[in-house]
């Protein structure tokens, strides 16, 4: 009789629990899109309205810094989809990924176009496939003598594993927008004993005058790294 008595309560348990579980996976499964990875579309100087429209992930905005300027973040790992006719890209999908406002328009974007520490094999085919796209759709290296475009050489995989500076180039879409992009060693406490790489791209509008001190003399570069060889073009835009 006791065992009896207790059967209904059992399962009444069980159930919550199953109930519990599914409410959990429900809500998870609606923080995504129904197809397709999650989706940030904008822009710099992008409106927010534009990106609420247009993006697929889930978005949190926190509150305002001062009167102007406030910022927000995504919800689940998301592709940044950069919005523009001319210099548009899309980066593969992002845990870290951050943008400030300035008023509503967008001032800023700082993410890591990944979702873990890589390998070097599939860290460099994220940066090298970002500075394509960029050099296909018309943005242009600068700061080379400095801060050339990364390769996958072996002088560049001896100088990211072994420097104590990471790589980094830097890139402009005319007067509109430029790129700071870096690859660097990263100790991922999860994987102790592999060579993990972590990616930082930053994207807003000019803040170094690339143009203007060029010329100027430069102290040398404490660990220079790899320079292209002689007669290489390290972008070559394809016409508009």
């Amino acid at each position: 009789m006791r065992l009896r008595s207790c059967l209904p309560r059992w399962r009444c348990w069980a159930w919550l629990m199953l109930c519990g579980v599914l409410a959990v996976a429900a809500a998870r499964q609606l923080t995504r899109p129904l197809w397709g990875d999650s989706v940030i579309a904008m822009s710099i100087s992008g409106t927010y309205e534009y990106m609420r429209e247009h993006s697929t992930a889930p978005l949190v905005i926190w509150g305002h810094v001062g009167r102007r300027v406030w910022g927000g973040a995504s919800r689940t790992d998301a592709r940044l989809r950069f919005v523009d006719p001319q210099y548009g890209f899309e980066t593969p999908p992002a845990r870290f990924f951050t943008f400030t406002f300035e008023g509503h328009l967008v001032g800023d974007i700082r993410m890591s176009p990944q979702v873990e520490p890589l390998l070097i094999d599939d860290a460099l085919k994220v940066v090298l496939d970002l500075q394509a796209q960029w050099c296909a759709n018309g943005w242009r290296p600068v700061g080379t003598r400095s801060d050339p475009t990364m390769a996958d050489t072996p002088e560049w995989r001896a100088y990211l594993r072994d420097s104590v500076v990471a790589g980094r180039s830097f890139w402009q879409a005319g007067d509109k927008y430029q790129a700071m992009l870096i690859l660097g060693r990263f100790r991922d406490s999860r994987h102790p004993d592999q060579e993990r790489y972590l990616i930082t791209l930053e994207l807003a509008e000019p803040w170094i005058p690339f143009d203007e001190i060029e010329d100027l003399y430069e102290e040398p570069h404490p660990f220079p790294p790899p320079q292209p060889k002689k007669g290489a073009i390290p972008c070559q835009p394809q016409p508009s």
